[in-house]
């Protein structure tokens, strides 16, 4: 019996140290959650950044694109805060201190970032840094359907929602369809397309295909068709013959359509032009990070949300 106290303070010991080590783990838990960002990736994760980052006193163009310069920022921004390491990279860590408590009324960068992040599930703002009316109804609505607090005001648990998630609720930005079901979506868009071959075999350059398309491609297009209101004809798809890389057709990013003239005419209208790719192709980049570039016989458009 005498040794009861000297177990009872073990013991005491041993629930102290798992309550420190979960309480110093927490932290890490929690920057886990998000997504790691750096050179080289594209779309609306990295026009959020951009924007965030003017947002906080380091101006950075907000082209969608983690180049040279997006890191020299975000390594700017890293020492500026004490972070470390100051290694370019948009971790759990930086993306707290980054982001920025906006609600209604609010303007500027800030605003423009948290609009992005709601276009990447299919809320359809303009991306115009003023947080007025439509923007606090699109965050509410966005809330409720997270199950947090539909206050309107985009705090930290409301940013990583937003920068975790996946973008829609109709299959998800990794989720892949079918020639056969894009071909439905498609047509249920009013949506054609063609092919020189008249065929939709995936391993031949005549065809055109959507086996393998990812879903976030597919409602990609269908949104390009409502938001332009013009006829759409697809020319490439999944098939082989394209280039290569992350982000190709083959493995379902991209689509390719006709260029007509009221596509051609919404596309440089609508969106800046962003720069001119290696073979010459003038590029367009919408704010939800869809890239559009203007190829000799086609538009050739990377839905990278």
């Amino acid at each position: 019996m005498r040794r009861l106290p000297g177990m009872a303070a073990a013991l005491f010991a041993t629930l102290l140290a798992a309550l420190v080590a979960g309480l110093l783990t927490a932290p890490a838990a929690q920057a886990a959650d998000w997504p790691l960002v750096r050179k080289g990736a594209t779309g609306a994760q990295v026009t959020t950044i951009q924007h965030l980052l003017t947002a906080r006193g380091h101006s950075t163009g907000a082209d969608g694109d983690f180049g040279d310069g997006t890191e020299a920022k975000v390594k700017a921004f890293q020492s500026a805060n004490g972070l470390s390491p100051v290694d370019g990279i948009v971790g759990g860590d930086t993306w707290s201190r980054l982001i920025v408590t906006v609600g209604k009324g609010a303007n500027g960068p800030a605003v423009k970032a948290a609009q992005v992040q709601l276009n990447r599930y299919g809320y359809g703002l303009a991306v115009d840094g003023d947080f007025g009316d439509g923007t606090d109804a699109k965050v509410k609505s966005f809330q409720s359907s997270k199950g947090l607090d539909a206050d309107g005001v985009i705090g930290p648990d409301t940013w990583q929602a937003l920068v975790t998630g996946s973008s829609g609720s109709n299959g998800g930005g990794t989720s892949t369809v079918t020639h056969s079901q894009a071909a439905a979506i498609f047509n249920a868009a009013g949506i054609g397309w063609t092919s020189s071959g008249n065929c939709s075999n995936r391993n031949s350059t005549s065809c055109t295909s959507f086996d393998g398309l990812r879903r976030a491609s597919a409602d990609g297009a269908v949104a390009l068709r409502r938001a332009s209101n013009c006829a759409l004809t697809i020319t490439g798809g999944s098939e082989t013959g394209h280039a290569g890389g992350t982000y190709s057709h083959w493995n379902g990013y991209k689509l390719d359509f006709s260029p007509t003239g009221c596509l051609s005419n919404y596309i440089t209208g609508t969106f800046p032009r962003t720069g001119t790719r290696g073979d010459g192709a003038a590029l367009y980049t919408a704010p939800s990070g869809n890239v559009y570039a203007r190829e000799s016989s086609h538009w050739d458009v990377t839905f990278l949300n």
